[in-house]
């Protein structure tokens, strides 16, 4: 199945960092995310993208995890050529992962 079947996902940015929420529609779901959803998955997703490290942050009362990427945004918003500089599209990469 694909990771968007059972979550939605958020994205912010801070600079050169940006932030991937995976939140499932279902909290019974959490336990799934993760088991499935690991930092070394979404280092694989985002290989290219993110130069830096990948942080998960687990919040099962709302049945999210948080990602945080370092050195991948191309130097952030002001710096970056990127067509989306914010970051906010990268969460569709992740969303479409089969787990």
């Amino acid at each position: 199945m694909k990771l968007l079947e059972i979550a939605h996902s958020r994205t912010g940015d801070k600079g050169d960092i940006s932030n991937i929420s995976v939140i499932a529609y279902d909290i019974r779901d959490y336990e799934l995310l993760k088991e499935k959803v690991t930092e070394e998955l979404v280092a694989r997703v985002y290989k290219g993208y993110c130069h830096g490290t990948v942080t998960r942050y687990e919040l099962p009362q709302i049945g999210a995890l948080n990602f945080v990427l370092t050195s991948t945004l191309g130097g952030g918003v002001t710096r970056s050529l990127r067509l989306d500089t914010h970051g906010k599209c990268l969460c569709s990469y992740l969303l479409d992962v089969d787990i």
